[in-house]
């Protein structure tokens, strides 16, 4: 995969690509298609990374999931399946590049075209092979989990169900990509090398629905949990996703709609929506924070022994969750629209990397989800506990 990169970026380099008449279309049509499988790609790297630091220091993360024994993957499997899809991706557009980027030349090919969505094609049907082959366990426990995060609030909400549907949230971008290619490729566009898709009205509106989507899955989560549990916990956390709701759908409209005005709103509601999340993130996702800790501000019990990377990681999730402020203050860079919303939605992910790591390790230490048992249950930890038994 390291050598079509290096490929893709002399061949823009030496041919000057960016600097074509056809670099605008390219990035209103094809960049989209394919900034897809990075977005898949990305957050398959950060998944293996978790889990090798997961198994250096030994969160049971196997078990907190809910895997058969034996059957999970370990990072060498995530990142083997990772470098493939990205081999493939970076392979499909060296093959689009071969061709000039205007789409008067006589090099121009329909079927250059359809290679985003023969890979699409490829990824799904792989994906439902109901073969005992490419790790069908896995799979079919993916798309468990997420027709229970699609369907929510209808299934009991476990643990693997709302940890996906986390993810989901961080996948905005590249869902709306997956709209993108319904349009592209669904009206015709394609066969010209035209993008008439943001003049319609209709994907205007799904482009706000399918924004919202992953929110609103958490969000009915949720309800689902406050109506069984009966615990306020789980109402406060809704909340948090409703605010992120309309941050999300004020934040399409300022996209589409710029002006003074709109910019005041926006920035208000995603503040006040990204502080409530950060907030949550430190004090009950990774259980930090806490005054009266014998590790001052962190908690009790901690598996990583450098203090200071709980608090790296605390300041980096600031910084990435207020990167959509670009958005709103209009920061002046020399990059297209595409490329920058790109780096935005990368940014995003790569927080939700860093978040997986500190959320599983304080479930496997505090028990926050109330989805494993007690302590009687034998456990992996690290560290001594003769100061939690019983007296």
């Amino acid at each position: 995969m390291a050598s079509l990169l290096l490929a893709l970026i002399m061949i823009i380099r030496l041919r000057r690509i960016m600097d074509s008449r056809g670099r605008t279309i390219y990035m209103e049509t094809m960049f989209p298609l394919y900034s897809l499988f990075g977005f898949i790609v990305l957050h398959m790297l950060m998944y293996a990374i978790d889990i090798f630091y997961w198994r250096k220091y030994r969160v049971n993360y196997a078990f907190i999931f809910g895997f058969k024994p034996g059957t999970e993957l370990g990072y060498r499997e995530v990142l083997l399946l990772s470098f493939g899809l990205g081999t493939l991706a970076l392979a499909a557009v060296l093959c689009n590049l071969d061709m000039e980027m205007d789409p008067k030349t006589k090099d121009y090919k329909a079927f250059t075209e359809l290679l985003p969505l023969l890979l699409v094609l490829v990824v799904l049907i792989i994906l439902f092979l109901p073969f005992k082959i490419l790790y069908r366990t896995n799979r079919f426990f993916f798309l468990t989990c997420l027709f229970h995060s699609i369907c929510a609030p209808l299934y009991k909400v476990t643990l693997p169900d709302f940890f996906l549907a986390d993810q989901l949230t961080s996948q905005v971008q590249a869902i709306r990509s997956l709209e993108f290619y319904v349009c592209y490729y669904g009206w015709g566009d394609f066969k010209h090398r035209e993008n008439k898709c943001r003049d319609s009205n209709v994907f205007a509106t799904f482009y706000f629905i399918v924004a919202v989507l992953p929110y609103m899955a958490r969000l009915l989560q949720c309800l689902r949990r406050l109506f069984e549990e009966r615990d306020p916990v789980q109402g406060y956390n809704g909340l948090k996703y409703f605010l992120t709701i309309v941050a999300v759908c004020l934040r399409t409209a300022y996209y589409v709609n710029t002006g003074i005005g709109w910019r005041v709103i926006v920035g208000i509601v995603s503040a006040i929506a990204a502080i409530f999340c950060t907030y949550w993130d430190f004090v009950y996702d990774w259980g930090l924070l806490n005054r009266q800790s014998k590790n001052r501000w962190l908690r009790d019990k901690l598996l990583v022994p450098h203090k200071y990377i709980y608090f790296g990681a605390m300041g980096l999730n600031v910084v990435l969750r207020f990167a959509w402020l670009q958005t709103v203050l209009n920061f002046k860079f020399d990059l297209h629209r595409e490329t920058l919303a790109t780096l935005v939605a990368s940014l995003e992910i790569i927080r939700r990397g860093v978040w997986n790591f500190f959320r599983l390790e304080n479930e496997h230490l505090n028990n926050v989800g109330k989805y494993r048992a007690f302590k009687s249950v034998p456990l992996p930890f690290n560290y001594d506990e003769d100061d939690d038994k019983d007296d």
